[in-house]
């Protein structure tokens, strides 16, 4: 090789290293803070997730702790006091009310069912059950209960098929059988109840005298 083609290629390598520095100096604060970004966001992330698995842990050893307290009334007391949030606060609520049926405190599991049903900020699965819950609560008035339960009764409703049951229910206790029975076959047909649900309705419009249809036959 010529002293001119070596001179030629060291230039050519220079140019090459220069255009590569340019081109680092240019772009490389951009990589750098995109890496950044990443393994910032990466960060956060992972902190984040850590977070919230912490507050379920926490949520689901006051509700476990909570659950060990013989007395009722001290038990809904517990579980009233719970300050978690979203589905975790719901579900507190929710066994708040069951706790204060079992002390007989009838009115206070229904203000914090019906607290827990107005409440925007809780999922619509827990506010629609304890809708349902208030409704089923012991009270004298037929037409009021019936008039409680006929909005989540209805077809799309989450709880539909349970709240026809409860109606039904009503209407037995008011005398009304053929309106009961008239809601029991509608469940008992409806493609959409659990075999648990379908196999307790049948048994109840057995006792009320209803014939069972046949069972198909190939």
């Amino acid at each position: 090789m010529s002293n001119s083609d070596s001179f030629i290629d060291e230039v050519t390598e220079e140019v090459k290293r220069d255009k590569l520095y340019g081109q680092m100096r240019k772009y490389g604060p951009i990589a750098v803070a995109l890496v950044l970004a990443l393994v910032g966001g990466a960060a956060w992330t992972e902190y984040r997730s850590a977070k919230e698995q912490a507050r379920a842990e926490a949520a689901g050893d006051a509700i476990y702790a909570a659950l060990d307290e013989a007395d009722a009334a001290t038990r809904a007391t517990a579980f009233a006091d719970m300050p978690l949030e979203g589905g975790a606060n719901a579900v507190a609520a929710l066994m708040a009310a069951s706790s204060q049926v079992e002390a007989g405190e009838i009115d206070a599991a229904a203000d914090i069912l019906n607290g827990l049903a107005a409440d925007d900020t809780a999922p619509q699965m827990y506010r629609d059950l304890a809708a349902l819950k208030a409704a089923m609560l012991p009270n004298d008035d037929t037409a009021a209960k019936i008039a409680a339960l006929e909005p989540l009764a209805r077809p799309g409703q989450p709880y539909y098929l349970l709240a026809m049951e409860q109606i039904a229910y009503a209407q037995l206790g008011n005398g009304e059988t053929e309106a009961a029975l008239t809601v029991l076959r509608q469940i008992e047909e409806d493609a959409a109840a659990s075999r648990g649900l379908r196999e307790r309705i049948q048994n109840l419009m057995i006792a009320l005298g209803e014939p069972m249809p046949e069972p198909v036959t190939q």
